[in-house]
């Protein structure tokens, strides 16, 4: 199905290079979801195009409604097309919120600029959104909000491709994944699974003897937690680690990535068909939602 981009953003006419079907305004005969993109990452254009792809190739025509926090800092044409969350939130309702991964592992959430925006943020989502995908450092960051788990710094960053185990095969955002389904992961810090208040109704969907916690639903406050990258490139860790090796010797090369961990060998997409299942599951959960509440907003609010 087509996705709906805001006129004049870089990505909508890359994606549309790769064949996808982009609009800059929703259909008048189609049922639509409104998807917010909180994108925290540097790189904003990229991120756009890797959440695009996989949300143009579901059965769902899907508006996405890019934003940052009101104090983010310019630097990026991207953000000439962006919404500032207050101008977007309370107005216009969304259906979903993805919120991006950041490269802030290393600092104390308080002492990130928006931090005390990016709350506010968080807690209307939680009241006022069907479902929000919370994305490596954007999950951690909820995590801490929501039940105050804090995560742990890795002696040495983890970067590759795992197979994550599915623990709850009839979740529906797990429908038609089998048994375990490989998935990037590069970060810097993890979630133990013993911090994890799991008393509170949080369930782990997904989980790597190697990696970690992947992925944990979170009903009481309409959120998923993914703490690694399934919207990634084939060739996402590949650029992250010659940029990291120019910086420090010592890096290892992504694991369970490269053919014959040879750096001029093209890395297969291996997690691709996983990442187009899941997000399709989560799109049809909110368009589920949406049908049972029409006229309603789709967050704790409407319950």
């Amino acid at each position: 199905m087509p996705i709906i981009l805001p006129n004049g953003l870089a990505s909508a006419a890359l994606l549309r290079r790769e064949g996808i079907e982009v609009l800059h305004r929703p259909p008048g005969h189609e049922a639509v979801l409104r998807v917010g993109l909180l994108n925290l990452m540097p790189d904003m254009t990229r991120t756009e195009m890797q959440f695009g792809r996989l949300l143009g190739a579901t059965q769902h025509h899907v508006e996405v409604v890019p934003a940052v926090p009101q104090s983010y800092r310019r630097g990026h044409l991207a953000t000439e097309h962006y919404s500032r969350w207050d101008e977007l939130s309370l107005p216009r309702r969304l259906d979903g919120l993805i919120v991006t991964g950041a490269p802030l592992e290393h600092l104390a959430y308080e002492d990130v600029r928006y931090w005390r925006e990016l709350i506010d943020i968080l807690d209307w989502a939680a009241a006022n959104v069907a479902s929000t995908l919370y994305v490596c450092w954007g999950a951690f960051a909820a995590l801490y909000r929501f039940h105050c788990v804090r995560m742990r710094l890795l002696p040495h960053k983890i970067s590759g491709v795992f197979d994550q185990q599915i623990l709850e095969t009839k979740h529906p955002l797990m429908s038609g994944l089998g048994p375990a389904f490989p998935c990037p992961v590069s970060r810097h810090a993890e979630i133990d699974a013993r911090d994890i208040p799991w008393r509170r109704g949080l369930t782990c969907l997904a989980q790597s003897f190697e990696s970690g916690v992947c992925l944990v639903a979170d009903p009481a406050f309409n959120a998923h937690y993914i703490f690694n990258h399934l919207e990634y490139d084939a060739d996402t860790l590949k650029r992250e680690y010659l940029r990291d090796s120019a910086q420090r010797a010592a890096t290892t090369l992504p694991q369970n990535y490269l053919p014959n961990d040879d750096l001029s060998q093209e890395p297969p997409l291996r997690s691709r068909a996983a990442a187009q299942q899941l997000f399709s599951n989560w799109l049809a959960q909110i368009a589920a939602q949406r049908h049972a509440h029409p006229t309603a907003d789709l967050g704790r609010s409407a319950a």
